[in-house]
């Protein structure tokens, strides 16, 4: 099954779809592990991981297309691509949906937001007229070459006008093509209820976030599926989990002087080794080089073999 169509199914199921922001390969590498069926591109964590800086439109296209191509091809699961606000114009839609489907992922966001863009739960944001994003999202439906590519369209006109606009916007922008409306930064969970009763008995499927520490508060994926939600992202929580676990190791480290108290605080060489698929080199290896090559590499199969095995 293509991923896209896999996505789809998942995005139509009863069950909420929850993905988890992977802001590198290993990250959704770790996701995948963890048993999640698909996982959502982080612009946030390309930001704050690329280039060391906050989410405020700062990446370029190409920066982004070429991290998630690198993304999906680590990973079996779908991966949707965050396409901040398209990159311009309705032309620049069109590329941006044409590159991010031919580098393999199963869906994108799109957002309504003014070029630069910041990060949706961040103070001071604009919107486009939504006129403007219903023809960025007609010409994004359009760009697709198949009809699964699944496009997600953002509305960030909370902040700014209010709950009434952004239901206004999401109709809009349903019936412009797109196949899911992520409703960006609700402040009460009264508010999520508004926008799903609102919503969903019109067939509309919907997308809330779930960021840590952000406007939105935390309810659990449950409650958003009863509530009527089609997907739950959580972008940040991975790259700030990462972000804390090398701080308390480092901070041990330096406290202790040496590294031999991180037992439970960092995963073991072998281990480690496995998750990034070292086994899956000594396969190959194994596969196509002649008995006269393994034996200078490695002393002789069996030893190779067991290597494989340790994670070495």
């Amino acid at each position: 099954m293509r991923k896209t169509t896999r996505l789809k199914e998942l995005l139509m199921a009863k069950e909420i779809l929850v993905m988890p922001g992977s802001y590198d390969c290993l990250s959704a590498m770790l996701i995948e592990k963890a048993g999640f069926k698909a996982t959502q591109c982080s612009g946030y964590g390309f930001a704050a991981s690329l280039l060391g800086k906050p989410d405020c439109g700062l990446m370029t296209f190409t920066e982004v297309v070429n991290h998630t191509r690198n993304i999906v091809n680590s990973v079996d699961i779908p991966v949707m691509a965050d396409g901040d606000t398209g990159y311009g114009n309705v032309v620049n839609v069109v590329r941006t949906v044409q590159e991010f489907e031919a580098c393999g992922c199963a869906g994108v966001n799109l957002e309504d937001q003014v070029w630069p863009k910041r990060c949706g739960h961040m103070s001071g944001k604009e919107v486009i007229p939504t006129e403007e994003m219903v023809c960025k999202i007609k010409a994004a439906a359009w760009a697709r070459k198949d009809k699964d590519f699944v496009i997600n369209a953002r509305t960030d006109a909370r902040q700014k006008y209010g709950p009434q606009e952004v239901v206004r916007r999401a109709k809009a922008y349903w019936e412009a093509g797109a196949d899911l409306i992520f409703l960006e930064a609700p402040q009460s969970k009264d508010e999520l209820k508004y926008y799903a009763a609102e919503l969903v008995p019109l067939g509309i499927r919907i997308s809330a976030n779930m960021l840590d520490g952000g406007r939105t508060p935390l309810v659990t994926f449950k409650e958003l599926e009863e509530m009527g939600y089609s997907r739950c992202s959580v972008p940040v929580m991975p790259i700030y989990a990462a972000a804390m676990g090398i701080k308390v190791a480092l901070e041990q480290m330096k406290k202790d002087g040496h590294n031999q108290n991180l037992e439970g605080k960092i995963i073991p060489f072998a281990d480690f080794n496995k998750l990034i698929g070292l086994p899956k080199i000594r396969e190959l290896e194994e596969l196509f080089l002649t008995d006269t090559l393994i034996k200078q590499k490695y002393g002789s199969k069996e030893v190779l073999r067991k290597e494989k095995e340790m994670g070495r």
